[in-house]
């Protein structure tokens, strides 16, 4: 049997690299229900889930949010990362080709008594390819290429948790705008209450107790007003912190609409497929890192197989002795193999080791999406009577502001009682409280069905290149 030449031994590997141990991924049929068990809020039958921050009645929401996206840090480093990825797609990539380098230098050499002093001067160029026989270099690109667009997926994830923080801030503040408002008007009745009581105390038509009450109650409402200004003061550096602007301006911002929430058009939607939550981008980023697990298994196991690479140099020589020149070119080709023998059993546990992380990352993506159906479906059960528990909070509350303002004129004509009258204003106060608190929940929902579903769906953000 001849041997295998140069020629032969490259037709060979021409042929072997075509092949690719390990497994070729197939993105796995995301666990998730056929429709969803928590209704649609209004049945499905309200505007459409696009240009979300674009459906609040108050343009400040969109704008802070734009501010917060040109400035955070979070999304620095998202776009860091994605550019580190790229960078490792592109040398991935560059392994499937020969590498080529030229080299040029000069040697002069000599000695005493009878040594001649010579010059030696050499430029070559030189390559070097290895032949991916088993397919290890074309799994470590897939691999690469699959976390860059993790890498994308990420971003995108970054901009929705971003849009969502900036938003549930701004809710935030402005709910305890209103509720420093409401404070700020209990205590200047409160101060009239305890006024018109010491009056009546001093004239002898009340007890000096109901003094000391109206005192004691003036204060606790002087305590509600500080602790909801401070509040609102960390509320206010938050969202300087979010939007990286300063804070002289950012109080001008929010001056003109201070202690109004702001709502969407409609607390409703059209539709929610639920394979929506494919789409998302933290569970685009867990599948993509699966395929790329999936990836690290072939380049694993390609690892235990031989690997052939060729290389070459060619160039002119020149060497001058003793003021004789010669000149020549010279040039060198041939293929190497490298082939595993005995390793103790390292590669083969390098391939448990890919495998095991598999496992770990399918899991991982079978938590995530399992973990969107949880935020989907608890966004929905939280809109789902939105506007009917805001209508009865509005009604709660007008009616304790009304037997509030019974007891205070029953009161005033020395007709009611102090225990009574601060009773009422005690449960007046909760009510209205309570009712702020409840169209708070309902745009805090409407905020977290945005985030649970990754964004709008419905149209593609370009991603960063």
């Amino acid at each position: 049997m001849r041997p295998l030449t140069h020629s032969g031994l490259i037709c060979l590997s021409a042929l072997l690299a075509g092949c690719m141990v390990g497994p070729d991924y197939r993105q796995p049929e995301p666990p998730v229900p056929a429709t969803w068990q928590a209704p649609l809020p209004h049945g499905g039958n309200a505007a459409r889930l696009a240009e979300w921050w674009r459906q609040f009645d108050d343009p400040l929401v969109a704008e802070l949010i734009g501010l917060a996206e040109r400035s955070n840090p979070s999304l620095s480093q998202a776009l860091a990362r994605i550019e580190q990825s790229r960078a490792n797609a592109a040398s991935a990539r560059s392994r499937l080709f020969p590498a080529t380098s030229l080299h040029a230098g000069e040697r002069r050499s000599g000695g005493s008594g009878m040594t001649p002093s010579q010059t030696v001067a050499s430029a070559s160029l030189d390559a070097s390819w290895e032949i991916d026989l088993f397919g290890a270099n074309r799994r470590g690109r897939e691999a690469a290429k699959a976390r860059l667009e993790g890498a994308q997926a990420t971003w995108h994830d970054a901009r929705v948790s971003l849009a969502a923080e900036v938003a549930q801030e701004y809710l935030g503040l402005r709910t305890c705008e209103a509720l420093l408002t409401e404070a700020e008007l209990d205590l200047d009745s409160r101060r009239n209450t305890e006024q018109l009581t010491a009056r009546k105390v001093a004239a002898g038509f009340a007890a000096t107790p109901d003094n000391a009450l109206a005192s004691a109650s003036t204060a606790e409402a002087e305590t509600r007003v500080l602790g909801q200004r401070n509040d609102c003061d960390i509320s206010i550096k938050s969202l300087v912190a979010l939007t990286g602007t300063a804070e002289t301006d950012l109080r001008a911002r929010l001056a003109p609409h201070t202690g109004r929430i702001p709502s969407p058009a409609s607390l409703g939607i059209d539709e929610l497929p639920a394979q929506v939550i494919s789409h998302r981008p933290d569970v685009v980023a867990a599948e993509r890192e699966l395929a790329a697990a999936s990836a690290d298994i072939g380049g694993a196991e390609a690892a235990r197989y031989p690997r052939l690479s060729l290389s070459g140099t060619i160039g002119p020589q020149f060497v001058r002795l003793d003021g004789a020149k010669q000149q020549a070119s010279i040039w060198s080709f041939g293929p190497a193999l490298d082939l595993p023998l005995f390793d103790a059993g390292l590669r083969a546990a390098n391939v448990d080791a890919a495998r095991a992380r598999y496992d770990e990352a399918l899991a991982g993506y079978k938590a995530k999406v399992r973990q969107a159906v949880r935020e989907v479906e608890q966004s929905l059960v939280k809109l789902g009577r939105g506007v009917e528990r805001a209508r009865a909070s509005r009604q709660a509350a007008d009616g304790y502001d009304s037997a509030f303002r019974a007891a205070e004129q029953r009161w005033q004509a020395g007709i009611g009682s102090q225990l009574e009258l601060e009773e009422l204003r005690r449960l007046a106060i909760t009510a209205r409280s309570q009712h702020l608190a409840v169209l708070r929940e309902n745009v805090a929902a409407w905020i977290g069905l945005y985030r649970a579903v990754g964004g709008d769906w419905q149209s593609a953000t370009e991603l960063p290149h």
